[in-house]
Order: C-alpha cells, then structure tokens, then sequence
C-alpha cells in the first residue's frame, strides 16, 4: 500500500501536514483529494488530533451527513495501517450498497477492502473487509475469531443500528470486543428507543439520565457556517383530505389543523395516497423547483422518498407524466438495486424515487431537491432522509425539502440544527407503550424487504380523496409566506428562489418574497380576498367536523335548489362559485362555504 503519512514521529505518531492545516480555511470548495492529509477539512483534521493524541481503543465521531466521515475515518484507518497499531480493517455498514460504496473510497488511498466476503480465510490482497450490521448478526463468531487472529481496527459506520435490535448489539459486541481500535462514526447518535448502543460511552446528568459521549462532534450548524454542507429550505403543503375508516365513516380534514394523533395518521396517509391529487400537485411544484435549481447546477437531482414499493412505483409514473423523462426507481437493497443508484449519481437524470434504503448514507451529492413522502415519524429517519440532500459541492448550492404540513415534522425541520446524543432512561410518556409506533418502525429495520406491509394495520381505510394547497416556507428555524394555491403566481415565488445562494441571501429573499405576498393581499377588496391566503395567526381554527358540516349543509341546500329549478347540481356549485369566488367546495374554507350558504339562501329569499 502506497504510504500516506511520509514522517512518524517515535513518540506521537502523527500525518504531515497537521500543522499546515491549522492554517486552512474550514472548508473546501470541493471535496479534498483523497490521501491528502494536509488538506482535510478543519474538523477532520481536528477529530484526527485529538485521536492521535490520545490513542484512545474507542471512538466516536459525530458529524452530520454530508462533512466527509468516511474521509476522515479512512485517512485515520491509514495513519494506523501505516504506523503498525493494526494489520487489518473492518468496515460494518448500514447496507450493501454501502459496503460497495466504502470499498470503492477506501480504493482510492490504496486501502483494499473486500465487500464481498462472507466466510473463510481472506485474500491477501486485500487490507480488511466490509460486511453489514445484519452480516454480523448472522455469524458473530465468525468475525470474533478474525478480530481476535490479528491487530483489527474495527469501523462502525453509523454506530446506532447497532442497536436497531438485541440480537444486533450483542452480535457486534461479541464480534468485535477482542478488537484492538474501535471508530465508530454517526451523524444522527440519536435513537427513538433506549436501547444501548454497543462501545458508546453514556454519562448520567444531574437528573440522573444517562446521554451518549462522543469524542468529537461536527454538528450541522458548525457544517453551515462552514459552508461544509448545504442550507436547506423546506417546503410545506397542506391541503383537505377525505377517507374513509373501516368502519364505513367518511372523514374529511385538512393537513395542519389541531388533530389527534390518530387522525393525523391517517390524514397523512391520505395525502400520500396516489388516488388523490396532494402528491401530483407536489410533485409537479418539486419539479418547477428542480428545474429553477438546474439553471444554476446543471446536474441537480431529485429524489421521492416513499414509504413501500407499491406508492414508489406510482410517483415513478407520475414523474415520467410530468416530465417526459425516465425515472430511476430504486426499491429495494440489491444489486440491481445498487447499480441504479450509482448510475443515477454519476449521471445527469432529473429523478429518483426510492424507497428506504436511500434514506441514509448513500452519496449522492448532486441530490438538491427531495419530496418527504413517507409516513415514517421518527426524528432518526427524518434527519437521516434530509441528510441526503446536504451534501455540499461548492459554495452557494441550496437544498430544498418539500413535506406535508404535519406538525411533528416541522418540528424536526425547524430543529435542523440541534445537537442531539442517545437518552438512556428516557421516562415513558403517559399512554405509550412498549410497542407504540416507533419500535414498529425500528423493527422493520430488520426486514429485508422493503415493500408493503401485509399484516393488518391499526389504522385501517381508504383514501377518498386530496388537494394540496401551498402553505408556508421553512428556513433557520423561520417561517415565511402565506398559504395559496398550486400554480398560482404566490406559489411561484417561492419555487423561483435561486439554487445558488448565500445562507444569509436565502433569508433575505424568502422575508422579500413574503412582504410582496402580503402587499398583494392587502390590495385586493375585502370580500375578494381568499381567506388561504392570509397569515396563519390571522387564520381562524376550524375544526374538520365544522368544515365537513358546512359543506354537508351547502350539497343539502343546492340539492334542494336543484329539485326546485331542475339545474345540475354541477351548474349551481359553479354559479356559486362565480358569484362568491373561491375554488371547488372540497377546497374552499369555512368562510368561503359560509358565503356560499348564504347567497344560496338569498336566491331563494327571491325566487
């Protein structure tokens, strides 16, 4: 192996071009060449001090998607390969596409690792290996004897699914105890569960509660500041939803409004049915936004993160549908799997639709635009879907997140830039229990099929219908913008925002382009205004039993008209509609289908 580290010092062993590195700037414009020590990024090359100077066994490194990792784990597996602190690597990985694409980087700095191995005595061309979490679950010892037959540096790349499962934490405790270094590395260490994760140190607070302890953390405020990673602006969509329980009741409500957990699950789900028309008009508003980004990154990408195999393969189509190109549809970990995704990244395609292996670790930096549609709640899996989509190349490229307007999920988007470490302890809330919806969704993890889910379903119903209505603009924790319609000259403001920007030109464009909305609103009469379209303090909360109400008694007053004058019921929702302005009944608001009520009850005051 072609040396990378020319100088070793007896005492300290440590890379040329530390101290020339101190000079640097925080970032790069670019990613730094491979191997080239002197030229890290601030933060590996300040991770990669401190571990020299302590020689620590274990190690964690928290840095969020998209500051280079993998860059620093490999120039540190190097540094060690190279002084004789280890003869061999392994490298475990989240998937298989990940194993190829860690062999592949590791290749590149004349570390050989082998990610196709699966028992017996190793080449000895090769440096190490790469195998997944659920390879060493499936033969522990295997790799325990390996580890034990000689000097191993173990790498645990995004260290919390080791903890996806018992039997995973205590497979890879048991493989990789008798190892000589461990380097763990995560940008989420986070999990929604208190199960332990294995060579991580926890510390109890004062409050008794015991936290992870990494040894070096890059978090993504630090990353935005250094221009390291992208700022990402999010997109919200809210909009009515109607279903049907299984019980037969037809619900009606709309996205953002005060919900019981049940009802927004539901709802939510609604939205990201393909039978309605929330995800055609997102989709279509994700890709005006790709095609504005494109002007400014040529080869700027797309990706649709769907929740099963059988939505994915319906935005697939919807997509073809919008944009008359072809759609990389990735839907499960394999190798066919693997090789789209990797031909979409070193290609300039629009789209790629996928459903959750893409949601964590795979490089593909070009991905600018992404569509949240998936039903899965868990902070864990929101940052790591997002973390797709910061990847920055060169300074100025922004990123753009389009979600349902669900208030948990704003939540997550406005807390971007929070620190987090794994709670053990963590109290229970009131009324959950040891099976609420997050363990679900951590034991599919374990599935290795992505698709459908065939078990019978706690919320059980049937979409009957959507809209989608543009509702705000997330940024730095602010909100901006007012809500209005697909298409209209408000929404395209926002979508026209430049793909390359500053962070603090983002913010300024997003407070001009929500004062000129404002402006536009005030101009027009009173009684023209669209009520949507008004600030949400300024919104009254209505209830989507008052709306379903409203509605009920505008279809009962026009069938009694239509008995009455014997005009289609089509024909006097559209009179109404000329008259009172306002979209279809389905999307008009309380105040809108009030004033319909209303002039309806005045024609037949005069009839």
């Amino acid at each position: 192996m072609a040396p990378l580290f020319s100088h070793v010092d007896s005492s300290h062993p440590r890379p040329t071009g530390t101290s020339a590195a101190a000079h640097l700037s925080p970032a790069f414009p670019g990613r730094a060449p491979w191997g080239t020590a002197g030229r890290l990024r601030a933060w590996q090359q300040g991770a990669l001090d401190k571990y020299i100077e302590k020689q620590p066994r274990d190690f964690l490194a928290v840095a969020t998607p998209g500051a280079g990792k993998t860059t620093f784990a490999l120039t540190l597996a190097s540094y060690l390969l190279h002084n004789h602190l280890v003869q061999q690597i392994t490298v475990v990985a989240p998937t298989e596409h990940l194993k190829k694409q860690w062999a592949e980087a590791a290749a590149r700095i004349g570390i050989r690792l082998d990610p196709a191995y699966s028992s017996g005595q190793l080449s000895k061309d090769y440096h190490g290996i790469v195998v997944t979490y659920a390879g060493v679950g499936v033969n522990p010892m295997l790799h325990r004897n390996r580890t034990e037959a000689r000097k191993t540096l173990v790498i645990m790349d995004e260290i919390h699914h080791a903890g996806d499962s018992k039997s995973w934490g205590e497979a890879c405790f048991e493989a990789f105890e008798p190892a000589t270094r461990r380097l763990a590395l995560t940008g989420t260490p986070f999990r929604s569960d208190t199960n332990p994760i294995p060579f991580v140190a926890y510390d109890a607070g004062s409050d008794g509660i015991r936290k992870s302890i990494a040894d070096y953390t890059y978090g993504y405020g630090h990353a935005l500041a250094d221009h390291v990673v992208r700022p990402v602006i999010f997109l919200s969509y809210s909009g009515n939803m109607r279903w049907r329980t299984k019980s037969g009741d037809e619900l009606e409500a709309r996205l953002g409004e005060p919900m019981t957990k049940d009802l927004i699950a539901q709802a939510w789900r609604t939205a990201l049915s393909p039978q309605g028309e929330w995800i055609p008009a997102v989709l279509q508003a994700a890709d005006r936004r790709l095609t504005e980004v494109r002007k400014g990154i040529p080869d700027a990408g797309g990706l649709v993160i769907a929740t099963d195999q059988t939505v994915a393969r319906s935005y697939a189509k919807m997509l073809r549908e919008i944009t008359g190109e072809k759609v990389a549809l990735v839907l499960s970990d394999e190798t066919e799997a693997s090789k789209r995704i990797s031909d979409y990244a070193a290609g300039d395609s629009r789209w790629m639709v996928a459903v959750r292996m893409v949601s964590e670790g795979v490089d593909v930096p070009r991905l600018c635009v992404g569509v949240y549609a998936t039903s899965i709640s868990t902070p864990l899996f929101f940052a790591q879907a997002v973390g797709r989509f910061v990847r920055a190349r060169k300074r100025g490229e922004t990123a753009s997140v389009f979600l349902p307007t669900i208030p948990m999920l704003l939540g997550f988007a406005n807390e971007m830039e929070l620190q987090r470490d794994h709670v053990l302890d963590r109290p229970k809330k009131e009324g959950e229990g040891l099976f609420d919806e997050e363990d679900r969704l951590l034991a599919e993890a374990e599935k290795a099929n992505d698709g459908p889910d065939t078990g019978s379903e706690e919320f059980s119903y049937e979409a009957l219908g959507s809209d989608a209505v543009f509702d705000r603009v997330l940024y730095n924790a602010m909100e901006f913008g007012m809500q209005a319609h697909p298409g209209s000259e408000e929404e395209e403001d926002y979508l026209g925002i430049p793909g390359l920007l500053e962070p603090d030109q983002v913010q300024m464009l997003l407070q001009k382009r929500q004062h000129r909305q404002i402006q536009r609103s005030k101009a027009r009469p009173a009684e023209e205004a669209d009520l949507i379209e008004l600030p949400a303090e300024q919104r009254p909360v209505v209830t989507h039993q008052e709306l379903r109400e409203l509605r009920k008694e505008l279809n009962a007053l026009v069938a009694a008209w239509h008995h009455r004058t014997s005009q289609p019921h089509g024909s006097i929702h559209n009179e109404l509609r000329r008259e009172c302005g306002g979209p279809l009944t389905a999307q008009a608001t309380a105040n809108q289908l009030k004033a319909r009520i209303g002039r309806i009850r005045e024609w037949a005051t005069r009839a």
